[in-house]
């Protein structure tokens, strides 16, 4: 399945910027961040890391960061943004990494684009070191499970509902927003967090991130229906 990265990385680019798009700027970054600057992580790897965003923000604060992703023309974009940085053409599903590599690992927003998410969290908890931590960020499968029509409005405008249609399937779906066409995946709730489990992870922090800035009509719909689910996971043993 081509999965429209490629195709579409520089309409992507051009959308996401360097602030991220209004999701990334006022509700995932303040929530991300946060959590990051809890602990003092050295080594770090960033799953789909894109034109490299996350990566540079992470680099600010101090974390020796190496970004994968399977799209070169994103990579390519990142080296640009980042020439020093070390960006790598791979998949979650088979990380050119040695056990115990990272003390973290994030994964902003990348799940939701990943065919084979069990190898992929498999992976994940693979490379991290003993006591190390899996940042996770995606989109809620109450959002993925939006049978196809998005909001509901009233015949003002306003927004009335959000339908919710085949929760507990798995299947994908084509995103297209802006000259961009990828390849989604919705899967329920349980089946991310019985992969996560089953890689001997333990959960530390779960949260559904609400808006901390931006204007506040457009904060309406992300108060109104969760987006987003932010969760911290720990690897077992001492870091």
């Amino acid at each position: 399945m081509n999965d429209g990265w490629d195709q579409s990385a520089e309409a992507w680019i051009a959308s996401i910027g360097d602030r991220g798009d209004w999701a990334r700027e006022h509700i995932l970054d303040p929530a991300m961040l946060a959590r990051i600057d809890l602990q003092h992580f050295r080594r770090g790897l960033d799953i789909g890391c894109g034109e490299g965003r996350f990566c540079r923000m992470l680099k600010k604060r101090g974390v020796s960061v190496v970004g994968i992703d399977p799209s070169q023309p994103l990579l390519d974009a990142a080296t640009r943004r980042d020439p020093s940085g070390e960006y790598r053409l791979a998949r979650a599903e088979q990380l050119p990494f040695s056990d115990g590599s990272f003390d973290l690992v994030a994964s902003y927003l990348s799940l939701c684009d990943i065919p084979d998410f069990k190898a992929a969290i498999g992976e994940m908890a693979r490379v991290l070191a003993p006591g190390g931590t899996l940042l996770l960020a995606n989109l809620t499968s109450m959002s993925t499970a939006d049978a196809g029509i998005g909001w509901v409005n009233d015949d003002k405008g306003d927004l009335l509902y959000w339908p919710i249609d085949r929760y507990l399937d798995e299947f994908s779906m084509r995103s297209e927003w802006n000259g961009i066409s990828i390849v989604n995946w919705h899967r329920p709730l349980s089946a991310y967090m019985s992969a996560l489990l089953g890689a001997g992870l333990r959960l530390v922090f779960f949260d559904e991130p609400q808006p901390a800035s931006g204007d506040p009509k457009r904060q309406e719909r992300y108060r109104r229906m969760p987006w987003f689910v932010l969760m911290e996971w720990r690897a077992p043993g001492c870091s």
